[in-house]
C-alpha cells in the first residue's frame, strides 16, 4: 500500500511539472460554441497571455466588406481573474485557433445550426439538433482545386443582382480558405453559391468553391445566416 500512495504522490508531481495548474485546480478552458461580433481591432494571440506572440488581428469588414464575425470555441478565466475567449482565425492555412480578451468581442450568439457538406456523397445537409432542415446536391473542387476539409462558419452573405452569373442568385462567404488559389475574389475565400449550369451538379466541378442549384440556394438562405456551423468531410 505504501509503495501506491509514493507511486501515485510521483505521478501527480510529474502530472503538474507537464500540465502546471493540473493538480493545484489551475485555469481550465470552457468549451463552448458561439460567434460574436467584433468590438476592437485587438490583437490574436497564441494563447491565453498579454504576452505569448501575435497570430492575427480581429478586423472589422470580411474581404467582401460586409460586418466581420468570429467564430467562439472557447472560455478561460486566467489567474489574474482575466476572461479569454479562443476564436477560429482567419486566413491561411486554415484551422488555426487564437485568443483574445473577452471585451474584444461583443455578444455571444449560440450556433443552432450545421451545414455538413459531404465530399463523397457530393450532398449538403443541414441539421439542427437531431433534425433536418435542408438537403441538396451539390459541386465542389476538382482535381487541384480541392474542396478543403475542417470546421468553418458562415461569415456573410450575397444576394446577387439579377442573378445569372457563375455565382447564380445568392451566395455565402465561408471562413474556409483556398489551399491553392488565391487571386478569387476575396483572396480566396470558399463560397457556397448557386450557378448558371445546374446540369453539372452533382460533380466534382468547381475551383473549390461549393455550388448548388438556383432555386436550392435560394432555400438555404431562408435557412442559414452569419454564424450558421460549416462541416466539410
Amino acid at each position: 500500500m505504501r509503495s501506491r500512495k509514493i507511486f501515485l504522490a510521483a505521478s501527480i508531481a510529474a502530472l503538474a511539472a507537464v500540465w502546471p495548474g493540473t493538480a493545484r485546480g489551475g485555469p481550465v478552458t470552457e468549451d463552448i460554441d458561439a460567434w460574436a461580433y467584433p468590438q476592437t481591432a485587438a490583437v490574436v494571440r497564441s494563447d491565453p497571455s498579454a504576452s505569448s506572440a501575435s497570430v492575427s488581428k480581429l478586423h472589422f469588414l470580411t474581404e467582401l466588406r460586409a460586418p466581420e464575425v468570429y467564430r467562439v470555441t472557447g472560455r478561460l478565466t486566467d489567474d489574474a481573474d482575466q476572461t479569454w475567449l479562443r476564436i477560429a482565425v482567419l486566413g491561411r492555412p486554415n484551422g488555426r485557433l487564437g485568443w483574445v480578451p473577452e471585451s474584444a468581442l461583443g455578444p455571444l450568439h449560440k450556433v443552432a445550426e450545421t451545414l455538413v457538406i459531404n465530399r463523397s456523397s457530393l450532398r449538403a445537409i443541414l441539421v439542427k439538433g437531431k433534425r433536418r432542415l435542408f438537403s441538396a446536391p451539390i459541386g465542389i473542387g476538382r482535381g487541384k482545386w480541392p474542396t478543403p476539409p475542417g470546421d468553418f462558419y458562415i461569415r456573410e452573405g450575397i444576394r446577387i443582382k439579377r442573378g445569372g452569373g457563375v455565382y447564380g442568385a445568392f451566395a455565402f462567404g465561408t471562413s474556409a480558405y483556398s489551399p491553392t488559389l488565391s487571386d478569387w475574389p476575396g483572396g480566396g475565400v470558399i463560397g457556397i453559391h448557386g450557378t448558371n449550369e445546374p446540369d453539372l451538379i452533382p460533380g466534382r466541378i468547381s475551383h473549390g468553391c461549393i455550388r448548388m442549384r438556383n432555386q436550392q440556394i435560394n432555400r438555404l438562405r431562408r435557412l442559414a445566416g452569419v454564424g450558421t456551423a460549416v462541416e466539410i468531410r
